[in-house]
């Protein structure tokens, strides 16, 4: 069973609630912008900082999170039900998916390679990604879904070529 339990205080305290399936808004459960701990088993879940899944992503992946990075600042919750094992995802240098182009199996600081900085569209094969602007895990991120073919990086995401770290979601144990 894939749930997560959201407290409205750090370290589980206060008010919380129980979900299993996404909540497209928080604010209609009197529970919107309020998280600021919480507890994940099974699949990861993605939560938004805007109702209807938009606004920037967080992902919180199994495990427990007595306090969350932008508390008091989540309007909507998603679960991950895509198949997480075996993730691929194929990086391209240039737009429209020319270019050197390079495949990634598992989380990758490009900061120590050719890539770093210089990936401007990519294809997702298997997985969900995390993609971050800079090295080990840093500044503005963004997911990158099953089936997305992102042919140009500065005016869909604003990143302009400038990927340094990824990482694919993990899957939770299964029940």
């Amino acid at each position: 069973m894939n749930r997560i339990t959201v407290y409205e205080r750090a370290n589980f305290e206060g008010l919380s609630r129980e979900f299993t399936c996404d909540v497209p808004d928080l604010h209609e459960l009197d529970f919107g912008d309020c998280i600021a701990s919480l507890k994940v088993v099974g699949q990861p879940w993605i939560a938004y900082t805007a109702p209807k899944y938009e606004g920037e992503p967080h992902a919180f992946e199994e495990g427990e999170y007595p306090s969350v990075e932008r508390p008091n600042s989540f309007s909507a919750l998603r679960l991950v039900h895509h198949d997480l094992g075996d993730p691929q995802i194929t990086l391209y240098e240039r737009p429209n998916f020319q270019g050197a182009c390079k495949v990634v199996m598992e989380e990758t600081n490009l900061a120590y390679g050719y890539f770093n900085d210089r990936v401007a569209s990519h294809v997702v094969q298997r997985g969900v990604w995390l993609l971050y602007q800079h090295p080990g895990r840093g500044g503005w991120h963004c997911l990158a879904w099953p089936g997305e073919r992102l042919a140009d990086y500065k005016p869909e995401l604003n990143f302009q070529a400038r990927l340094s770290h990824l990482r694919p979601l993990q899957p939770g144990r299964p029940l």
